[in-house]
């Protein structure tokens, strides 16, 4: 039953009973519903037991029910909404389960407010550093585009010149965004987080999929080695939908997390 929170400013699901003690954030373009084969009642077909404590899983703004945000927020922005979440939901500390997106949000969050955060569950994150280039690289715009841009910007071309070149040669997610969404996008691709990772200092598991084409492994041992407190687990045959491909996985990931975090028992 999708759930208010924070005023209707965000919209989700909480599944389990007890104490929310697992905050779960989607990728670009998803929602929360990734999340019912691991929390809710995929868990059931899955033949796995659950968490002794609650999930609240989100819509992140402009995405789901949750409506956007009034202005491109950068990752930051979207971390700060979070910690509002938690503060309303949880009475203490949480482990956080980022997916893509939902994980360069998790990790600011717990950069800058590490007294919220007890864990954190990273899966196919495209987190760059700027002098390794973790994560998916920002590719440079092909030649047409940026000719075009150029005349736009002259006034040479029209809007709708500008719009077709932006579906042709800009990403899926480009392409299929729009307005305040798009903005987001182009500003948060460009972010660096070496100085976030450097100040985590709660676990971290990093879960991956052998076979993610969107963000290599390559990345996810990049990150292993960057971060204070990490182990990496990486999936045979998954993709880079770990919410969705392997709920088990995720699930046991985030137990894991809950138990080296002091988190209650989970048996």
């Amino acid at each position: 039953m999708l759930q208010v929170y924070l005023s209707g400013r965000l919209f989700g699901a909480r599944f389990g009973e007890g104490p929310v003690r697992v905050v779960a954030l989607h990728g670009w373009g998803r929602s929360h519903r990734d999340y019912e084969p691991a929390f809710g009642r995929g868990i059931v077909d899955e033949g796995l037991a659950p968490i002794p404590a609650s999930v609240v899983a989100v819509d992140l703004p402009g995405f789901g029910a949750s409506p956007p945000p009034v202005e491109p927020w950068s990752t930051a922005g979207y971390g700060q909404l979070i910690a509002d979440l938690i503060e309303e939901v949880a009475t203490d500390s949480v482990v956080v389960v980022g997916h893509s997106f939902g994980g360069r949000v998790a990790a600011r969050l717990a950069a800058s407010r590490g007294d919220l955060v007890a864990g954190l569950v990273l899966a196919g994150v495209p987190l760059r550093l700027a002098g390794a280039g973790a994560g998916r690289p920002v590719r440079r715009p092909a030649v047409r585009f940026r000719v075009a841009r150029s005349l736009s910007r002259w006034g040479l071309v029209s809007e709708g010149t500008m719009e077709r070149a932006r579906r042709r040669y800009g990403s899926a997610d480009y392409g299929a965004a729009s307005g305040v969404m798009r903005e987001v996008l182009v500003r948060t691709v460009q972010e660096v987080y070496d100085d976030d990772l450097a100040r985590i200092a709660c676990p971290v598991e990093i879960v991956w999929g052998e076979n993610d084409t969107e963000v290599g492994v390559e990345s996810a041992r990049l990150l292993a080695g960057v971060l204070k407190r990490s182990r990496l687990r990486v999936v045979p045959g998954a993709g880079h939908l770990i919410p969705t491909e392997v709920p088990g996985a995720l699930l046991g990931t985030t137990v894991e997390v809950l138990e080296e975090a002091g988190i209650g028992r989970c048996h």
